[in-house]
């Protein structure tokens, strides 16, 4: 039977002495090579990412959705580079959430995204502030999202149990940030009466202030004693409902005037807030959605 070129450099390895010390040789190198090869335990990838807030006081979430949101979500979706766009209108300020494609220069898509927003810089007039970019990488994502949810308790409660979980997951070894979304955090609001200020000869402006003035703690200097150095501090925040409602904020026929007298004290979870999110995909796939909290 005729062998071709295969079969006979087959036969001659199958036959040889050497090809066992080949196979040696070759598997050593091959361990020698692991060795020497770079690892990370966690290799980095790089996604460049920033947020791009847009402040417009006074603006309802529809309003800044037409004058904020959309203009910028056209710009920035054709910067090179840039694959999706999420963006959300709230009340008086938006935010842009910018991701770039994986292994994009980090720099570069930066220096890109800020000459865009200053090239355009006549969006940001009558009432608009010039945007403010933070630079995220993807070591900013989140490893862990736990979720609270029940039937018992509403989100002011939620939020006030996540507080406790997150001073818990805090102490454990290694952990660096921890950020704690949604539910409605702790709010004392101030219902004032017009016809009892004018009653009382106050005003709105003149309780805001004292309010201000009160609500605060201020280092105001120090002393030495037997060698020992005292720093004296003045003033102190107001803790509860009852401080607030016990605050004088004016004089009236030679009386004091107090907060509970022209106003009604709530202590509870704040107002809820509603905001508009939209957001552009690769090819400017775009989706709406719309939230409200209750």
């Amino acid at each position: 039977m005729n062998e071709g070129i295969s079969g006979k450099i087959a036969n001659a390895f199958i036959n040889s002495k050497l090809t066992i010390l080949l196979m040696v040789a070759l598997m050593i190198i091959g361990v020698y090579s692991s060795f020497l090869i770079p690892r990370e335990e966690e290799p980095q990838i790089i996604v460049p990412m920033a947020d791009v807030m847009v402040a417009y006081p006074g603006a309802s979430p529809k309003e800044v959705e037409n004058r904020v949101v959309k203009p910028l979500e056209k710009i920035i979706s054709d910067i090179k580079g840039v694959e999706h766009v999420h963006t959300m209108a709230m009340n008086g300020q938006a935010m842009i959430i910018v991701q770039f494609y994986v292994g994009e220069d980090t720099e570069k898509s930066y220096v890109n995204l800020y000459n865009e927003l200053m090239k355009h810089r006549d969006l940001f007039v009558n009432g608009i502030y010039e945007p403010m970019v933070k630079t995220r990488a993807i070591d900013d994502v989140p490893m862990l999202g736990i979720t609270l949810w029940s039937e018992t308790y509403d989100d002011y409660q939620l939020k006030q149990i996540s507080g406790e979980l997150k001073n818990e997951v805090e102490k454990i070894k290694d952990v660096s940030i921890t950020k704690s979304i949604g539910g409605r955090n702790r709010e004392v609001k101030v219902i004032l009466d017009k016809a009892k200020m004018a009653e009382n000869g106050v005003d709105a402006i003149g309780i805001i202030q004292m309010i201000r003035a009160n609500n605060q703690q201020l280092q105001s200097g120090s002393f030495v004693k037997n060698d020992t150095e005292y720093l004296v501090t003045t003033g102190k925040f107001l803790s509860n409902v009852e401080d607030v409602e016990n605050l004088v904020i004016g004089v009236n026929k030679n009386l004091p005037v107090y907060l509970k007298q022209v106003a009604a004290i709530q202590d509870g979870p704040s107002t809820a807030k509603s905001y508009v999110s939209f957001g552009y995909g690769q090819g400017n796939e775009k989706y709406n959605e719309n939230r409200f909290r209750i």
